[in-house]
């Protein structure tokens, strides 16, 4: 009964007409719902077993669910509040995912602290479904009333609604940190450096904590990523920093001398490369030593040739390094090249390039060429690409 007559209560309250009255829009909201009744005390109320019964919680997300609302008495809040989230449109299913992730949600004042939010969010011109999702998403963020600035603020930065989705799927607590502390003295810095806001909302999709970290740790950040060589300005500047902030200060010294180590080069080199492909970085050391022996010790190439082509590391090994260096080797040993063709030329070609232009052409002088190199990519090593 309380659940029906709460639902009825707060689809009035979100349908509120402005026009029904001069008194502020939160008064109007707030006045068309009854007063909940206060919670008394409930001998028969069980919070495990209203978990499950009234929000379809598996076991195991009772178990830990309950620890956190051994408080409650009675169903009186989470009655209002259950009613509250299926007037915004969440399905069973929903809510039991909402209440697993933050069961104190179940004790937020529905009056005094999600109505408001609600009316907040829609006067910036979020919809019901909007507003659905977003809790899905981070319902801890709804108990806190600066929600909204927060919000307002990051869509402006993000550009749009579903972009600032993205940055909250990969780290949700972006609205729960202070914007006046924390956030915006974040983008400042990041403006100074020449980041657009493009550049900010991309960077901090991948990186939520350049956006929520104490801002003096995120000009340190800064530092370490001139200190590689990769300068303000740079198309690489957003990337070498995000690999800085994913590893830290200390891990990427550690980085750059394994770099240096594995691919024989000296400290500018290493600059050079890291400034060209900062993702480098974040490679495995199994990654950049079976690059390094490929590149290096097998394909001939100079270090301080792959440090200024530093690309070629991050491509795949077996599915395009290997296979267009025997098609290479191929055609030079049986002298059916006319120019002296680089490796890096035949790497970056695209496939459609690759075919036309260096294997098609050669079809009658060398028919199986086309069915070797498709073998090569599958990790084959056909008889006519072994060379003595």
């Amino acid at each position: 009964m309380l659940r029906l007559r709460s639902s009825c209560i707060l689809t009035r309250l979100l349908s509120s007409s402005p026009a029904a009255s001069s008194t502020s829009p939160l008064h109007r909201l707030l006045s068309a719902a009854a007063p909940v009744p206060a919670a008394s005390p409930s001998p028969c109320f069980s919070v495990e077993q209203y978990l499950v019964d009234t929000c379809s919680l598996t076991t195991a997300q009772v178990a830990k669910a309950s620890t956190k609302l051994s408080h409650l008495k009675s169903p009186t809040n989470p009655d209002a509040v259950l009613a509250f989230l299926a007037v915004l449109g969440l399905s069973t299913a929903d809510v039991a995912a909402l209440v697993a992730k933050d069961p104190q949600f179940l004790c937020a004042g529905v009056e005094t602290t999600l109505a408001p939010v609600v009316l907040g969010l829609t006067g910036i011109g979020l919809s019901n479904k909007d507003i659905a999702r977003l809790l899905s998403l981070v319902p801890s963020s709804f108990r806190r009333r600066y929600v909204v600035s927060n919000l307002q603020y990051c869509l402006l930065l993000y550009g749009s609604y579903q972009n600032l989705l993205r940055a909250l799927k990969s780290g949700n607590s972006l609205l729960t940190y202070s914007l006046e502390r924390i956030i915006k003295p974040n983008v400042v810095i990041l403006r100074d450096c020449g980041l657009a806001d493009s550049d900010i909302a991309k960077l901090s999709i991948g990186m939520p904590r350049m956006l929520t970290t104490n801002p003096e740790r995120v000009r340190v950040f800064l530092a370490c990523t001139q200190g590689l060589g990769v300068s303000p300005g740079s198309p690489m500047f957003r990337h070498a920093l995000h690999a800085v902030a994913f590893l830290g200060e200390e891990k990427i010294s550690a980085k750059a001398e394994h770099l240096k180590k594995t691919f024989r080069w000296s400290d500018a080199e290493v600059c050079i490369a890291v400034s060209k492909a900062p993702m480098l970085l974040t490679r495995s050391k199994g990654m950049l030593q079976s690059k390094s022996e490929f590149l290096i010790s097998q394909v001939g190439l100079k270090p301080a040739y792959v440090a200024h082509r530093p690309v070629m590391i991050s491509l795949s090994l077996q599915g395009r390094l290997r296979p267009r260096y025997y098609v290479l080797k191929f055609l030079k040993e049986k002298g059916l090249l006319h120019h002296n063709l680089g490796y890096y030329t035949i790497v970056q070609a695209t496939e459609k390039v690759l075919l036309d232009k260096y294997i098609s052409p050669h079809s009658e002088a060398a028919p199986h060429l086309a069915q070797d190199y498709a073998a090569a990519c599958r990790g084959e090593v056909p008889a006519r690409f072994i060379f003595a």
